[in-house]
């Protein structure tokens, strides 16, 4: 399960293509980001979906359906197999999809010395899009603000000793079917997929990372070889 997320600096224009997104916020940087916390999501601009609508959005990372009463139960993955079973998950599955454009995903590994974390990117450490939903919460006064969630597909080879899960990655020739509300949920489902064998790898940073108050970029550095999922 991707539980936090590194984000420095990514091309959206290079990684959304053909698309073209219009940035309404600055993309949201941190080397350690956990959830509850605001990220930046690509979505199609509420009413106009288009390809001329893409933008960059904040949101609570935290599903929050207007019923929900809790924030703190808001879920910050959904699993791919029951996006269409879940109240939580259906309807924005259905016409609420958007991206999460980051540079990596932290999994831990247990050793004798406690959690050991990597840093999961891809192997020639380009940016990913990873597959999200999102939905808006109501506030007093008629104001709103938008939330979402990762969806996420079984890992696989090398990456399963880390995390036996992992958000589903996008790239852009599948991004504009993702993100239309009017690609069937059955298409839309199909792609929902692991990441090609050899196109991940794992290497471990610093421990200081265990920590989401710590926020140097020093830390998610490598200290160790790269683990490349091979199989």
């Amino acid at each position: 399960m991707a539980g936090r997320l590194h984000v420095d600096h990514i091309d959206l224009a290079t990684l959304c293509a053909p698309l073209v997104p219009h940035i309404r916020q600055p993309l949201v940087r941190s080397p350690n980001l956990a959830p509850r916390r605001p990220l930046s999501i690509l979505r199609f601009a509420p009413q106009t979906p288009s390809i001329d609508s893409l933008e960059l959005a904040e949101a609570f990372w935290g599903l929050t359906p207007a019923w929900l009463e809790v924030l703190d139960h808001a879920p910050h993955c959904a699993r791919a197999e029951s996006l269409e079973q879940r109240p939580m998950f259906r309807e924005a599955f259905l016409s609420r999809r958007c991206a999460i454009p980051v540079t990596g995903i932290y999994a831990w590994m247990a050793g004798v010395r406690g959690k050991q974390p990597f840093l999961i990117t891809r192997v020639d450490r380009s940016p990913l899009l990873l597959a999200a939903i999102w939905c808006s919460y109501p506030r007093p006064g008629g104001r709103s603000f938008d939330s979402t969630a990762l969806v996420t597909v079984p890992s696989q080879g090398a990456i399963t000793q880390l995390s036996d899960r992992l958000p589903a990655l996008l790239d852009g020739e599948r991004l504009q079917a993702w993100l239309s509300p009017s690609t069937p949920s059955a298409e839309a489902r199909a792609l929902l997929v692991p990441a090609t064998p050899g196109a991940l790898g794992a290497f471990p940073v610093e421990r200081a990372i265990n920590d989401p108050r710590c926020q140097e970029w020093h830390c998610a550095r490598p200290i160790g070889p790269m683990r490349i999922d091979r199989e």
